[in-house]
């Protein structure tokens, strides 16, 4: 009895494991999402087109740090994310200061509406140079 328990769970799970990789098919569409196809796949645009009836506020974004040391705003919204170059406003070049390493992320950068929040282990305050 114990090794046909044993093996109805390892069924199960098995089972289960198929059964949520049919379903990615599902989540296709939703929000104006597809999957990647490729190099020539688009992957972001500058509009929303997600079904979604929360907007994006001004002034709440997170600053990323690209390979080249320039900031990128970005976003979370849920399934959709957006970024865009932080340029000076003066001089309209890109803002390149190399305060933190390319790869960081300073700031909250999800709405409040994103759904299921993200995780980063460890305290921000131990990344910074």
């Amino acid at each position: 009895m114990a090794r046909f328990a044993a093996g109805s769970r390892a069924g199960l799970a098995l089972g289960f494991g198929t059964l949520l990789s049919g379903c990615a098919g599902l989540f296709e569409g939703v929000e104006g999402t597809v999957p990647y196809s490729g190099p020539d796949s688009v992957i972001a645009t500058a509009q929303d087109y997600g079904r979604d009836n929360s907007k994006l506020t001004d002034g709440e974004a997170a600053i990323a740090y690209d390979p080249d040391g320039c900031q990128v705003w970005i976003i979370d919204d849920g399934l959709e994310g957006y970024s865009s170059p932080r340029f000076d406003p003066k001089t309209g070049l890109p803002v390149c200061d190399g305060k933190y390493p390319p790869g960081t992320v300073i700031g909250v950068y999800e709405t409040a509406d994103a759904g299921v929040a993200d995780r980063v282990s460890g305290p921000a305050a131990g990344h910074r140079q």
